[in-house]
């Protein structure tokens, strides 16, 4: 009778150790590299070089110990476990007869990280334009000069991450793709009380607006897979 008490209760125990196990979310380590050169040329990335540019620093992105992605610029906290980072992209420069292959690298989208699952999210950015917008962040909103899908008004835009509207666009100028300034726009600056950014486009007067703060809507999941990788 002992043994079978005896029994039961390592199998109780047994039974309970594999379901905590099961339901207990993975920990993930996310982590950014050193910073390293890498050859780059305005023929290469003609929306985002900037004048004279000829290296860019990139980071990679790493998740468990494996590269998902190449990072470069700044990243910056939305909250205390998730952070956005710019992608860094490597793309196949190759033409046809070519005998040796060639890669170029850009400047990407921006991306969301979680640092507790490791997901990496890319986010879409209203009217956001890799040779045109600078996004400087503040909490969860991002400020930029964004460029309409003609190609023809340039716009101030306060994008929130997670919601598909821009909380503010408005126009700042017309935009001629064949004559413009370089940088298009200066970084936009943020100010907390009374919350407020202002616009510097360039060969015009700064553009301040006021902006009505709302609640954060990032939703961080409790757990899922990190997805994605861009090898060098």
């Amino acid at each position: 009778m002992r043994r079978s008490v005896l029994l039961l209760c390592a199998l109780f125990i047994a039974s309970t150790s594999i379901t905590f196990a099961a339901t207990t979310p993975k920990k993930h380590m996310v982590v950014l590299g050193a910073a390293k050169k890498v050859a780059y040329s305005r023929a290469g990335d003609p929306s985002g070089a900037l004048a004279g540019e000829d290296s860019l620093k990139v980071r990679a992105l790493i998740v468990d110990g494996v590269v998902k992605e190449w990072t470069t610029g700044d990243a910056h906290d939305v909250t205390d476990r998730s952070f956005v980072v710019r992608r860094a992209l490597r793309l196949n420069d190759t033409l046809p007869g070519d005998k040796l292959g060639q890669w170029a690298w850009q400047r990407g989208p921006w991306m969301l990280v979680d640092r507790e699952t490791g997901r990496i999210t890319a986010l879409k950015l209203p009217d956001y334009d890799p040779g045109v917008s600078q996004v400087n962040w503040f909490r969860d909103y991002a400020a930029y000069c964004g460029l309409t899908s003609s190609g023809k008004s340039l716009f101030a835009v306060v994008a929130q991450v997670a919601k598909g509207k821009p909380m503010l666009a408005k126009k700042l100028a017309n935009f001629d793709a064949a004559n413009h300034a370089d940088p298009v726009c200066g970084p936009a600056e943020w100010q907390r009380d009374p919350m407020r950014v202002t616009f510097h486009p360039a060969g015009k007067d700064a553009s301040a607006f006021e902006i009505a703060p709302g609640s954060a809507v990032l939703v961080e999941d409790a757990d899922a897979d990190g997805a994605g990788s861009d090898q060098p």
